[in-house]
């Protein structure tokens, strides 16, 4: 028997575990990230940043098969047939090496030629972007290999573990951050090494780690060919869903490199930073999340898949408002508090990068439903295809005479097409009530949106920027966002939820 209510335990407690990881990482991410921009500078900076967008544009096929590995894997455990799923992982890495490969003779031959003859990189800095380049490929060529041991580890839910060795991987990056300041040579190239020796280090432990304690990951060379030709075929119509992210993601960088140069490129990559960081609690809880909507696909419990999705993209957008709101409104101040040296366009790019996050938060349980049923080549020549018009339609706009952050504006009007295009999909793939999800979900968090926003707009605007009007603005729009969340957002049920979960963590509070 399916239990639902031991599956939201688990849901719950999985996405505590994430929290804890995220909130050391998020901390360790943010004072990295100020020392590595001040040590290389806003121009090498940009050029890592986008050196690293290049070798990514090789890894569309990667992306699409990642999918369908960790699709794969989560299925099967939710069925208990262990010999197929240890040929799923058994097969998934053999897929992995030879992509690696694939995607290191493109690289090598049409990746330097595009890097060396058509991007905009000062000559003087031309060797260090090189050695940058070739440091990036193996640092994305050991991440790709480790991709079937992450997917074990969130398929059977051990959350803890992929928390420990995140934050391992945090502290790693935090001795990065300081060695670069002691370095003896060119601090770019020496940056480069240091990110893909952590990445070989971080790989051997999920390797140990996977190996110890799960039956099927243990590699042996698998040919079996209805297997291989079935996650090909997942991954072949998913391919065209992934390409688009990536051409969307650093295909996007490119041609602002192409317009504006590395500062412009400083710029972006600090808005995607922040938007990393508030997003990561949206994607803790759906990495506890995911699994349990896949599983429930499954074994045939539509009606608890249903209700996950829609409890689970509300909850997500709520997350990501109750932490945006305040940056929204002290962009300025909060960049020059955290990084002293605030490129040019970052703040309106941070703006508009975190509505675009916002707009994208609602649509994760949708993917996660669609990618369990396996059956995806009409979603995704709907949905990919239109993703596909990010590149083309954001480089007319650059051409044209359009600001850099038109970029983002793109892709934000996009999201929202895309959305309307899952619903479609998704209506006819698994029966999703559109009507239901629009009034419950997406028109619930517009509403909370705008009714959140209200007072701490108005106040804002009454205060000058200082310390002490960040923190009681920020606290006005935390406690503004809290209130509406649950008193008009969440239902009663959900509210007397909420209760008893605060009352729980008070208790166990004052008996420790």
């Amino acid at each position: 028997m399916h239990d639902n209510s031991t599956n939201s335990k688990r849901i719950a407690k999985n996405t505590l575990l994430l929290y804890v990881r995220m909130l050391f990482l998020m901390l360790i991410s943010l004072y990295t990230s100020r020392v590595i921009l001040n040590a290389l500078g806003v121009e090498d900076y940009g050029i890592y940043n986008v050196v690293g967008g290049v070798v990514t544009m090789f890894s569309v096929l990667s992306g699409s098969l990642s999918a369908a590995i960790s699709r794969f894997i989560t299925f099967e455990l939710g069925t208990g047939n262990l010999e197929r799923l240890k040929k799923i992982f058994s097969s998934s890495i053999t897929i992995q090496i030879g992509i690696a490969i694939i995607i290191v003779v493109l690289a090598e031959t049409i990746g330097l030629w595009f890097l060396n003859y058509k991007m905009v990189i000062p000559e003087s800095r031309m060797i260090a972007a090189n050695w940058c380049f070739q440091f990036s490929i193996i640092t994305f060529c050991v991440n790709l290999i480790s991709v079937p041991y992450n997917a074990a580890i969130i398929a059977h839910e051990k959350m803890s573990a992929f928390a420990y060795i995140s934050i391992l991987e945090a502290i790693g990056k935090l001795i990065i951050a300081w060695l670069i300041l002691i370095n003896p040579i060119d601090r770019l190239i020496y940056f480069a090494a240091l990110v893909g020796l952590l990445a070989c280090i971080i790989r051997f432990v999920y390797t140990w780690y996977c190996k110890r304690h799960f039956e099927e990951c243990t590699y042996h060379f698998v040919y079996d060919h209805g297997l291989l030709k079935q996650m090909f075929g997942f991954a072949g119509w998913n391919f065209i869903g992934a390409s688009s992210a990536v051409f969307r993601d650093h295909g996007g960088n490119i041609i602002l490199n192409l317009f504006g140069g590395p500062t412009v490129n400083a710029a972006r990559a600090i808005a995607i930073k922040v938007s990393a960081v508030t997003n990561s609690f949206v994607q803790n809880f759906m990495m506890a999340l995911n699994p349990q909507i896949t599983k429930s696909y499954a074994i045939g419990d539509h009606e608890y898949m249903f209700k996950l999705m829609f409890q689970g993209a509300r909850l997500s957008y709520y997350i990501l408002l109750l932490l945006c709101l305040p940056i929204m409104l002290n962009t300025h101040y909060i960049l020059v508090i955290w990084l002293k040296l605030v490129p040019e366009h970052t703040v309106l790019f941070v703006q508009l990068v975190i509505l675009f996050t916002l707009s994208e938060s609602i649509s994760g349980p949708l993917v996660t439903a669609m990618l369990a049923t396996g059956k995806i080549r009409d979603y995704q020549l709907l949905v990919g295809g239109l993703q596909m018009m990010n590149l083309p339609i954001a480089y007319i706009c650059l051409y044209w005479g359009a600001i850099p952050e038109s970029v983002i504006i793109v892709a934000i009007v996009i999201s929202q097409c895309c959305l309307v295009a899952r619903l479609y999909m998704l209506r006819k793939m698994i029966g999703l009530k559109v009507r239901y999800y629009l009034t419950h979900v997406y028109l619930n968090v517009i509403i909370v949106s705008v009714l959140s926003s209200i007072i701490p707009v108005i106040i804002i605007d009454n205060f000058s920027e200082t310390f002490s009007a960040l923190l009681f603005t920020s606290l006005i729009a935390i406690l503004s966002t809290i209130f509406v969340e649950l008193y008009i957002g969440c239902s009663k049920k959900e509210r007397q939820i909420f209760y008893i979960q605060i009352k729980k963590a008070s208790k166990k509070l004052r008996v420790k």
